[in-house]
This record gives C-alpha cells, sequence and structure tokens, in this order.
C-alpha cells in the first residue's frame, strides 16, 4: 500500500519555527504628477514573484508528489531552512562557473541555492525517486546532472572526469563538494573525498555535531583521537565553521548537526612517506590497542627492540601509545621503521 505525505501528522507546536529571510519582494511603483489638473495616471505596478522556500510543507510536497516518506535505512533528514543552505553554499564560496559536487540533493532544497550562485552541478543520489524529483526539477536549467547511485559504491573518478571534461576551464581547474550527507555514511564519505585534492579544493559538509567535533578537534591523550584524525590531518586542513541545530531537519534527528570545511591539500603538501598504504595500515594497527604501548601493538611489523629504538631516535619515550603521537610523530616512525 502505497503511504502518502497527507496521512502525515501536522508539526508539533512544541517545535520551534523555523525563520526565512525571503530574497525577493514584490515591488510597487507608483508613478505620480504634482500637476492636478492633468488625468490621473495609474500606478505602475511591476511585481516580482516572491520564491517559495524549501521549507516543511514545500518538502512534504514534493515527496508526496513521487508517494514517498523519509527513509530511516537512507538516513534521510530534509532540510526545512533554507539560510542554513545559503551558509554551506557560503562556507565554501561558490560562484560563478564553479563545478560542485552533491551528496544527496534530496529535494534539492541545496541544489537550488547552488543553481542560484552560478554552479553547475553533479548530484549524487541513492533514493531512484529523489533522483528523478531533483532531475525534473531542474531540467529547465541544464545545469544539473544527477546519477542515481549509491556514493559509498560509485565509480567517482569515472563520473567526475566525464563531468568536468566538458564543463571545467583553465580558470577553475578544481571543483568544490557542498553537502547535507547522511550521517550514516560521513566517515565513508570522508574517506572517499579526502585524498582527493588533484580534483576538489574543499569539502564542505553537514555532518552529526559530535562527528564534527570529533573530526576537527585532533587533541592528543582524549579518548576520542582516533585514527580518523590522522587520515583527515594528512590530506586536509579542516575547520568547523557553525552548529544546525536538529530542529532545521525534517523529520527532526536526534542529534544537532555542524558544518565542517575540508580545504584539501594537494599531493606535493602531504607529509611525507614511502607509502600512504603501509603508513595508515600502522597508524591503524597502533589503535587497534590503543591503551597498549606502541612497541606491543606494532610488534607484527618489527621487533619491540627496534619500535623502542625508532621512538627513542625521534624524541618519543620508548613507552610511547598511539594516542600521545601526532600525525608528524606517526610519519617519523613510519619511516624510521621502514628504513631500518
Amino acid at each position: 500500500m502505497t503511504l502518502l505525505l497527507q496521512n502525515l501528522p501536522q508539526v508539533p507546536s512544541s517545535t520551534p519555527p523555523v525563520h526565512y529571510t525571503k530574497k525577493y519582494h514584490t515591488v510597487v511603483c507608483g508613478v505620480s504628477s504634482s500637476n492636478t489638473d492633468k488625468p490621473r495616471i495609474k500606478p505602475k505596478i511591476t511585481r516580482i514573484k516572491i520564491k517559495e522556500p524549501d521549507d516543511y510543507h514545500a518538502t512534504l510536497k514534493a515527496l508526496n508528489s513521487k508517494g514517498r516518506i523519509p527513509r530511516k535505512a537512507l538516513g534521510q533528514h530534509y532540510m526545512l531552512n533554507n539560510e542554513v543552505n545559503e551558509q554551506l553554499v557560503a562556507a565554501a564560496n561558490v560562484g560563478d562557473g564553479d563545478m560542485v559536487l552533491e551528496i544527496g540533493p534530496g529535494t534539492g532544497s541545496l541544489t537550488n541555492v547552488l543553481v542560484e550562485s552560478g554552479a553547475t552541478i553533479l548530484a549524487i543520489e541513492k533514493d531512484p525517486y529523489m533522483a528523478t524529483l531533483v532531475t525534473e526539477r531542474f531540467a529547465s536549467t541544464h545545469r544539473v546532472k544527477v546519477i542515481q547511485e549509491d556514493f559509498t559504491k560509485c565509480h567517482l573518478k569515472s563520473h567526475l572526469s566525464s563531468f568536468m571534461g566538458s564543463d571545467s576551464s583553465d580558470s577553475n581547474p578544481y571543483a568544490k563538494v557542498v553537502a547535507n550527507i547522511p550521517f550514516n555514511i560521513s566517515s565513508d564519505v570522508v574517506k572517499q573525498l579526502l585524498p582527493m585534492g588533484d580534483i576538489f579544493s574543499e569539502v564542505v559538509l553537514l555532518l552529526q555535531k559530535e562527528t564534527a567535533v570529533r573530526m576537527v578537534d585532533s587533541s592528543l591523550r582524549t579518548s576520542e583521537y582516533r585514527p580518523i584524525n590522522i587520515f583527515i590531518n594528512f590530506y586536509s586542513d579542516p575547520e568547523y565553521k557553525f552548529k544546525v541545530p536538529r530542529e532545521n531537519f525534517f523529520p527532526q534527528p536526534k542529534v544537532d548537526a555542524a558544518v565542517v570545511v575540508f580545504r584539501l591539500k594537494k599531493e606535493v603538501d602531504y607529509p611525507q612517506v614511502s607509502s600512504t598504504k603501509t603508513f595508515f595500515s600502522m597508524v591503524n594497527s597502533a589503535f587497534n590497542g590503543k591503551r597498549k604501548m606502541l612497541r606491543k601493538s606494532l610488534q607484527h611489523i618489527t621487533s619491540s627492540l627496534e619500535i623502542e629504538e625508532a621512538l627513542v631516535n625521534i624524541g618519543l619515550p620508548a613507552t610511547s601509545r598511539p594516542e600521545e603521537l601526532a600525525l608528524e610523530d606517526f610519519v617519523k616512525l613510519h619511516n624510521s621503521i621502514m628504513y631500518t
């Protein structure tokens, strides 16, 4: 049985209102005359259509047009506040001629702001109904290409090569990523995108707030310090931008969100390691036994004695644990072990 969205309950009265700043206004131009003897001139009215925001009711209408409801399995939480979309786009400094990858466009609320900013968009959407909706919504713009695929499994470089080959220019060689992604694929998205500094200049993501804080904060000796912090700082310079309260989404998630900007490094700026594969393998092994000393957790790579010597040679105690090493320390340790 198809469940249509008109059967859903209205927004609870306890839900804080979402305010919008309308970008367009109705303008009334009156033409008057000081000469009262002349016939009265009827005022000339110029009306500029007020743009409907992608708010709660517009979102329900869009979903209902396809007979859909948000699917928990896909992590679908639709943005209701257009001002948040505008801040996302501003965080990436999107302008005329920019090429933007959007992951999970949903009903197209963020896509719409990207189009208004002058960008050309490659949108990858897993839900076939939403892919169709966004394709239809922006068909007349000729600036939005929608691919119906699971982002975590798609051949991204192939899609980007085709997309950028037809639209790229020498003045804008790099694309950008701007996306409100499902919270449950955050780590997968980050791991796939950050090593692509040859294609993207920056990646702007709306993430679960706790995840955003954890990815940006690389403080040593904390329980939140993990291999993902080493990975992120190896490939990018992350910056926490702003919090997005949960009330801005439909359906409302149980947690707040936040926006993070990852400014990607070019390959020449990566820390110098002989092999990124062996480097991250070593880092992951080190954190598998987080409270273990490195001389224990890495002894499958080389002997405990050689690990102790390597640690001392780079100015660290022989009893060091993984949460005590910064990115540059892991780089030195890796290179020391690999060259002994």
